[in-house]
């Protein structure tokens, strides 16, 4: 699943916004189809932020995040040239990550 997130780090004013978008159809397995199947639910259950490594955020999500989601977050502790990393994992065993460094906004 290659090139499912798009991440982006930008250091402001001493804050480094964090802003990432992964594509996933997060359906939640009531949907059905034009012939009236019930399409299976397909979502992510977590996604996990890291700082140089190091886990900043850990999220648990589930069938109520919508299709493409969308993740902002600030960092106070985060400097230029830092490495920033986003994975998830979802219920049918997918999985994708990315990172980024830090940069001047």
């Amino acid at each position: 699943m290659a090139d499912l997130i798009k991440l982006r780090a930008r250091l402001k004013d001493g804050v480094t916004e964090v802003k990432a978008l992964m594509n996933h159809p997060m359906e939640t397995g009531r949907r059905k189809n034009d012939v009236d199947e019930v399409i299976p639910a397909h979502f992510i259950q977590l996604v996990t932020v890291t700082l140089n490594g190091k886990p900043v955020l850990e999220a648990q999500w589930g069938t109520g995040i919508s299709k493409n989601p969308y993740l902002t977050m600030r960092l106070r502790t985060a400097k230029l040239g830092d490495r920033i990393g986003l994975a998830w994992h979802d219920n049918k065993g997918g999985s994708n990550s990315a990172e980024t460094l830090v940069e001047a906004g």
